[in-house]
């Protein structure tokens, strides 16, 4: 290991969720800073693994559907058994269900909360059993990123399952922080603002709600996938050792004004 803090030489990460967006923007940053990559998606993230060998780092390809949490121990088990050991996961994979709540279906509402938070616990369960076999005789920390929203603190209108779930990841981010500290696993999150991806194409396209968003937002610009994967490396690294339970915004400036 270097005497940088940031480095990630030597470790392995899991991110789900990892075929487009954020989970390519951190995916890639991960593996710029040094380390192997399982990216866990639905379809084929071909994309993001040409992109993550091209750091010259390996790529390992996870497919799976999180409408249950079935296979929350297979992608662990998968990971260690492809390469190594597992020492950071970032919990990115989620979905949302749009409609005013009084409309709002209960199938929409556990399909959300199934994906964004039971997956997110069940996995992170997983996975720290298995950091918590090596970290008492690791000087390494095991790191648990979880990606929260800016839902997590405003309340947002027409996302009721979202919202609850993203507020609940707040809440199990630092129940987890809790419980796993003392036993060498980093626990945060990160609540991204405006980022400009496949998922806000049509909102960047709407002219009057794109000058709205940039009218709120200090940086007068959408943000980047890359912008979320510095953070998500920080959290991730030996420099974030002594940071548990925190939610770090990286919005711009949104929540500020």
């Amino acid at each position: 290991m270097s005497g940088n803090p940031f480095d990630l030489s030597g470790r392995v990460a899991l991110v789900t969720g990892a075929n487009t967006g954020i989970g390519q923007g951190i995916a890639v940053a991960l593996a710029r800073a040094g380390a192997d990559v399982a990216l866990v998606a639905r379809r084929d993230p071909a994309e993001t693994r040409k992109l993550v060998e091209a750091e010259g780092r390996k790529a390992l390809v996870i497919m799976a559907d999180f409408s249950s949490i079935e296979p929350c121990e297979r992608i662990v088990g998968e990971c260690v058994a492809e390469l190594g050991r597992l020492d950071i996961l970032v919990n990115n994979a989620g979905i949302i269900r749009r409609e005013d709540a009084l409309e709002f279906s209960e199938e929409d509402w556990d399909a959300v909360m199934d994906v964004n938070l039971k997956v997110l616990f069940f996995l992170s369960q997983a996975a720290a059993r298995h950091m918590i076999g090596w970290t008492s005789q690791d000087r390494r920390r095991g790191k648990i990123v979880n990606i929260a929203s800016m839902l997590t603190f405003q309340g947002g209108i027409r996302v009721p399952s979202y919202t609850a779930s993203k507020s609940g990841v707040g809440g199990l981010t630092k129940l987890m922080a809790n419980e796993w500290a003392a036993k060498g696993i980093n626990v945060n999150a990160i609540a991204p603002g405006y980022i400009a991806t496949n998922n806000t194409a049509a909102l960047q396209a709407d002219e009057t709600r794109n000058r709205q968003i940039l009218e709120r937002i200090p940086e007068g610009r959408w943000g980047d996938p890359a912008d979320i994967g510095g953070a998500a490396v920080f959290l991730s690294s030996s420099a974030s050792d002594y940071v548990q339970g925190h939610i770090l915004a990286v919005d711009g400036g949104w929540l500020a004004r």
